[in-house]
């Protein structure tokens, strides 16, 4: 279920645009909406649990929301960028009601309305010992990691294993597929040819077949500082490492249909939206639209095939 990797389009990380791309694989159809969520808004990490907090969101951000309802995908006006992927190895620990609670539904939009980098984020996580909460989403175990990406290039893959938080911070951590867990993830991908070894590279819709495609092609886009081209670019990448109809295995989550991708640039503040039942790109622009408290607004990617582009008008109030 995905992929993600982060690219800087001039070369250096933090060059030319910074970009996101991810790709949402799924058994079904998400139903997935866009929203638009205003700076003020108060949240409750885990209602119900002792360990619940609140918060008041201090940015504005765009979010890919999962049934309608669970934020897994989302970019903030200051450029910060989160991405839930699905990890079936997760394991959040037994529930200690001495630590703060942060429901995975919650979790990206926690992030997106409290960060402006990555190294901010990754600290509050260090620091606060904040506990993950599953779900359940369609009827499947809801656990996963967690990727993080800023405009300076920083990125950051969150997991928790044997209920402890693991992190990889740094630019050099661009990729980020499914199971197994990261730091295997990052030995299985040494085995390709251009990647450090000689085996073939994979074409097949497994984890780690898509991380190491994704790896590979992402390394060797060409550069470029024209906005059109990197977003082009990043989208020809995420298409590559997506799966087709037809190859959903209803018993792993993790080996599904690409069901919609998005490209994020982190530098211009634009979020690109496809689904794959539809042959049109959308996007918002953020640093166009109101953020100021308010309501939140809505759009639906797959209401209609005659809209495309620049969706900002779209938006209505949910």
């Amino acid at each position: 279920m995905c992929t993600r990797f982060l690219w800087s389009s001039a070369g250096a990380p933090g060059s030319g645009n910074v970009l996101v791309g991810r790709s949402m694989d799924w058994f079904e159809d998400t139903r997935t909406v866009l929203a638009v969520r205003p700076r003020g808004a108060v949240r409750q990490s885990a209602p119900g649990d002792p360990g619940s907090f609140e918060w008041t969101s201090h940015y504005g951000s765009v979010v890919s929301l999962m049934y309608g309802e669970i934020s897994v995908d989302g970019i903030n006006e200051a450029g910060f960028q989160a991405s839930g992927l699905y990890l079936a190895e997760s394991d959040y620990g037994a529930r200690d009601t001495a630590r703060p609670a942060l429901a995975l539904a919650q979790a990206i939009q926690c992030l997106l309305d409290r960060f402006e980098t990555v190294a901010d984020a990754v600290a509050w996580l260090q620091q606060s010992n904040v506990q993950i909460i599953p779900l359940d989403i369609g009827g499947k175990p809801g656990t996963g990691h967690i990727a993080l990406a800023d405009r300076s290039g920083d990125s950051a893959i969150v997991e928790f294993l044997e209920g402890e938080l693991v992190l990889h911070h740094g630019a050099e951590f661009t990729v980020m597929a499914n199971s197994p867990q990261y730091d295997e993830q990052l030995e299985l991908e040494r085995r390709y040819a251009g990647l450090g070894g000689s085996d073939p590279l994979p074409g097949g819709t497994d984890s780690p077949d898509r991380f190491a495609r994704a790896a590979y092609y992402s390394s060797r886009l060409p550069h470029t500082r024209d906005e059109r081209e990197a977003a082009a670019y990043v989208f020809s990448v995420i298409r590559n490492a997506s799966a087709p109809f037809g190859t959903a295995d209803p018993v792993r989550p993790n080996v599904s249909t690409t069901r919609w991708r998005t490209v994020a640039d982190l530098t211009a503040s634009r979020y690109f939206f496809e689904t794959t039942d539809s042959p049109n790109v959308v996007w918002v622009k953020l640093d166009k639209i109101d953020l100021a408290p308010g309501p939140e607004l809505r759009f639906d990617p797959q209401a209609s095939i005659e809209v495309s582009g620049n969706v900002n008008a779209e938006f209505l109030a949910a």
